[in-house]
């Protein structure tokens, strides 16, 4: 799954950190709050703890610092490499968010943060259902991601973006597989999640889903 996204990620790797800071004025909005962001589902999760998508590892660092133990899964080769460096305390490995090794020890809590939009809708569901058979009873899946709340909600962030000037932006809006939050929210419902939502900011999202005990 999202193996096109790969080679953008390779490039992305040296300049990421400084895009979620808020340097790229295009992109501010979008990460905005990012570090607060991070904190609170670091805070959040439950050792052991499942990440996927751990890029340049500035989740991966908060959730340790909190003596928790955190295995990163990262498509990216240049993402893994700066991770490594940044967070060695980290079990890191190659593999995406339905490609990736096996683990033998419980996983109480899967985490991601602005990751999960890589997946198509297909993937978005074979994923769920899969973290569902993994999460030890009463886990959760936490995430920070952008949503869609509807189809209005949508093309109103496009012409904003168009409007700035913000043309990458606009077509990352329209390319990628951000997802309507009515429709990720029945794909955890029809598994067995609670589900909750919680706007962060003008793009970001927190999403939490909990296994039944």
């Amino acid at each position: 799954m999202g193996v096109e996204f790969v080679d953008l990620f390779n490039q992305w790797a040296s300049s990421y950190d400084d895009t979620v800071s808020g340097k790229d004025p295009e992109y501010k909005e979008v990460f905005e709050d990012y570090d607060a962001m991070l904190q609170e589902l670091a805070d959040l999760a439950v050792s052991p703890v499942l990440e996927f998508g751990m890029g340049t590892a500035n989740l991966t660092r908060k959730i340790v610092a909190q003596n928790k133990v955190v295995v990163g899964v990262e498509p990216s080769e240049e993402m893994r490499r700066i991770a490594i460096v940044k967070c060695p305390e980290a079990a890191v490995y190659e593999g995406d968010f339905i490609n990736y090794p096996s683990l033998q020890l419980p996983i109480k809590s899967i985490v991601s943060s602005f990751a999960f939009h890589h997946l198509k809708e297909d993937e978005k569901r074979l994923a769920i259902r899969a973290y569902y058979d993994k999460l030890e009873e009463g886990g959760k899946i936490i995430f920070i991601d952008t949503l869609f709340k509807d189809e209005a909600h949508k093309w109103s962030l496009i012409k904003d973006a168009e409007k700035k000037g913000y043309l990458n932006l606009a077509q990352d809006l329209q390319e990628e597989y951000y997802a309507y939050l009515s429709e990720l929210e029945q794909m955890f419902l029809e598994v067995g999640f609670e589900v909750s939502f919680k706007q962060k900011n003008k793009f970001a999202w927190l999403i939490q889903a909990k296994k039944g005990e």
